[in-house]
């Protein structure tokens, strides 16, 4: 496998090519501007040249082939099937089918117990919406596994083995957080763990709205929006919008405020401590989920102020960006905890499938040295972009996550990996700039070695004028630093730069 520290892929041949270049890698490359802008109009010359893609967005070729396996097996003629981890998520599935008023049926397949959902063809958009929005899929090692492939393990990884890695995770993001494993529940990616949490708000508070509280990451709002009794959206792009939000907790009751530490692509925060005095003000008792992934739990302590804590293990936790999972830690001191944990040991309905569990307790052993050396490199970086001249702005936490970040930053703890700048005259430089860029390019963060995308044009490329009325330039560039000494990292941005 190529060492994308020194080596990485960054030229246009390297089109398509999974990040890491494995069988697992979660990320794929998009070394050209225009390679981004074809993937999004689906262009075939870019998206024929995939051999992966992030799993939630693009099925990797084992999970295609997985698919194709149970239509072969399971559907009629003009039907189209997806495989779930189990049969409760294909369930959800044609639930989800059934309120766009569409049809489908839910069935267990094969020795594994998976689930198959299976719908008509012209449905298929909607139930991919399904996967991507609520993170319920299949792993790649799991689809290599039922197909009887090679998922490149040295010997055959037992449930058992599964388990206790699992329990290992458990621990080890509980002893980060200060509260107990069984506090801790683990799922297949970080969307199912904020799908999860979303059932748990609406089930337990039902026919209530939630909140989501400055620009996030966009399936996270997605999700909201889509299922439940949909959701609120304040931007809090000035003072004054805490009034709103004073406002809107006073009138009507919420299942709950979602809000990210620091955000995703602007690297903000909400005044929490502000917030917590509004909510206690006009005596709401609403619960506040807060999503670590950017920060990590190494950076930050979210549960002095949240109840529900959420993240990505994808990224920094694992690192290596060949496995996938996400977490929900409930915070052992919120009011709502009893409740909380009743139903998500009742309802979590999920467990890793055993090689990932493996693979991710592996890579998660250095995760705190890791986490300090990419926050680290990531404010190195930053600082140089802030001061060059040819770059107009530039989002850090450091900067821009104010008094909210500061509240649940730990003594000694950094900003995590994530920062975002754009250029001057940016319509007619960011193109040339990211297509000289000597670093790997393509969705995800938090990998090992640096990674950078157009982030606007990834995530909102069909509303660009949206995405801006909320601060968020259409040329945007995120960077997620890795390893690297950070000499080099400079220098291969100054030479982009020149």
């Amino acid at each position: 496998m190529t060492d994308l520290l020194r080596h990485p892929l960054w030229e246009a041949d390297s089109l398509g090519s999974a990040l890491p270049d494995c069988d697992y890698g979660v990320s794929v490359s998009l070394p050209l501007w225009r390679h981004v802008i074809g993937y999004e109009e689906g262009d075939a010359e870019v998206v024929s040249k995939f051999r992966s893609g992030y799993p939630r967005f693009c099925c990797p070729p084992a999970i295609s082939r997985l698919f194709a396996a149970a239509e072969l097996a399971l559907a009629g003629a003009g039907e189209r099937c997806l495989v779930f981890p189990g049969l409760i998520h294909a369930q959800r599935c044609v639930e989800y089918l059934s309120r766009a008023g569409q049809t489908g049926r839910a069935q267990a397949w094969g020795a594994e117990s998976l689930g198959v959902a299976i719908f008509p063809a012209e449905s298929y958009v909607t139930a991919r919406r399904f996967w991507r929005f609520c993170g319920e899929v299949v792993s790649t090692r799991q689809a290599c596994a039922v197909l009887g492939e090679s998922t490149g393990a040295a010997v055959p990884v037992t449930v058992e083995q599964g388990r206790t890695a699992s329990d290992l995770i458990r621990r080890r993001l509980a002893d980060l957080a200060g509260q107990q494993a069984e506090d801790v529940f683990l799922f297949p990616s970080g969307m199912a763990a904020n799908f999860a949490v979303h059932r748990m708000l609406t089930t337990l508070l039902p026919g209530r709205k939630t909140a989501q509280l400055d620009f996030p990451y966009v399936d996270v709002l997605k999700l909201q929006e889509q299922l439940g009794h949909g959701a609120h959206f304040l931007p809090l792009l000035t003072a004054a919008e805490y009034e709103d939000l004073r406002a809107l907790l006073a009138r009507e009751p919420l299942a709950g405020l979602f809000c990210e530490a620091p955000s995703n692509p602007l690297l903000r925060c909400v005044d929490l401590p502000r917030l917590l005095e509004i909510r206690a003000e006009v005596q709401s008792e609403v619960p506040l989920i807060l999503d670590d992934t950017i920060s990590t739990g190494v950076h930050a302590d979210a549960c002095r102020v949240a109840d529900v804590v959420t993240s990505s293990l994808t990224k920094s936790f694992s690192g290596a960006g060949d496995v996938m999972a996400g977490s929900v830690i409930l915070n052992r001191a919120s009011r709502h905890h009893a409740a909380f944990s009743a139903f998500l040991k009742a309802h979590a309905d999920h467990e890793l499938w055993r090689e990932d569990a493996v693979a991710l307790e592996l890579n998660s052993r250095d995760f705190v040295k890791r986490a300090h050396r990419m926050s680290d490199n990531a404010l190195a970086l930053a600082e140089y972009l802030k001061t060059h001249p040819k770059v107009e702005r530039v989002w850090h936490a450091r900067w821009d996550g104010g008094p909210g970040y500061e509240s649940v930053r730990r003594e000694g703890g950094g900003y995590g990996c994530l920062f975002s700048f754009v250029l001057k005259d940016a319509a007619k430089t960011s193109a040339p700039f990211y297509d000289g860029l000597r670093v790997c390019k393509g969705p995800s963060l938090g990998t090992n070695f640096t990674l950078v995308c157009p982030y606007t044009l990834l995530a909102h490329y069909e509303e660009l004028p949206w995405a801006e009325s909320c601060g968020v330039p259409r040329h945007l560039i995120r960077v997620s630093a890795g390893l690297e000494e950070p000499e080099d990292l400079i220098a291969r941005f100054a030479a982009a730069l020149g």
